[in-house]
């Protein structure tokens, strides 16, 4: 692929939201099929890093956040407010040790979601307003993946893992997102191979990482121990027919899969 002058990543962030009971999953949202990237995919909630995220004034309005990732942090919790309705944040005093925010008090946030949605700022309105503050310690990095040169529209994206805050329930926005839905790695993966859902390769390759571990501790333990490195794929030729791929070594359990393939998702 030859890169544009131009080609630089949009910096983006992305949470996978875990939980145990009833069974191991990660909470995935059904992109609307007419949004330029990923148009009716099943993804981790997330976006670009948007200009509110890098408010100076966050660090004063969440705890726990590392200062070189804080304004991804603030994205990856921002997205899968608006787009799942989980906000990851305590009651502001609470310090870390607090208890993460009720299912029915992130239920009666909703009204601020297409607010938020529509205007990135008023995320920072809707924290100072309601009393909140953002529970970046509960954010560990799991992986960190830079989209090739070449493509429309390229992303640097990194991936944080999160207990989802018992008690609250996912609920689509029904713009950017029209289905939010519970799913074992392993069954999103077999529901990929049948056809059934659409899974992009960056998508397909964390769901077989995630798949790796037994359970929600397990995978946050993994990527604290684990060093995140940026993961570029390429294309490569082998025997006269291409293939995606990204560096062995990284501890993915799958690295690579046909183009042909690939594009049909």
């Amino acid at each position: 692929m030859t890169a544009k002058s131009d080609d630089k990543p949009i910096p983006a962030a992305t949470v996978l939201l875990l939980r145990d009971k009833p069974a191991f999953e990660v909470l995935m949202v059904e992109r609307h099929e007419n949004i330029g990237f990923a148009g009716g995919a099943i993804v981790f909630p997330g976006g670009r890093i948007d200009p509110g995220d890098r408010n100076p004034a966050w660090t004063e309005h969440s705890t726990g956040g590392d200062a070189q990732l804080l304004s991804a942090q603030v994205a990856a919790i921002r997205e899968a407010f608006e787009e799942a309705g989980v906000l990851i944040a305590r009651e502001a005093g609470e310090g870390t040790e607090g208890p993460l925010v009720t299912g029915a008090r992130a239920a009666s946030l909703d009204p601020w979601r297409r607010e938020v949605e529509n205007d990135d700022a008023k995320f920072m309105e809707l924290i100072r307003q309601e009393k909140l503050t953002l529970a970046c310690d509960q954010l560990s990095l799991f992986a960190h993946w830079v989209a090739p040169p070449g493509l429309h529209r390229r992303f640097d994206t990194l991936f944080f893992a999160a207990l989802c805050p018992e008690g609250q329930e996912a609920r689509e926005d029904g713009n950017e997102a029209t289905e939010a839905l519970w799913i074992s790695p392993q069954n999103a993966l077999a529901a990929r191979e049948r056809g059934d859902r659409k899974v992009i390769f960056p998508t397909f390759c964390n769901l077989h990482l995630l798949g790796a571990s037994k359970n929600a501790g397990e995978v946050i333990a993994s990527a604290r121990a684990r060093r995140v490195v940026p993961v570029q794929p390429d294309v490569e030729t082998r025997d006269g027919v291409a293939w995606l791929a990204i560096p062995e070594g990284l501890g993915y359990p799958v690295t690579c899969e046909r183009l042909d393939v690939s594009i049909r998702q």
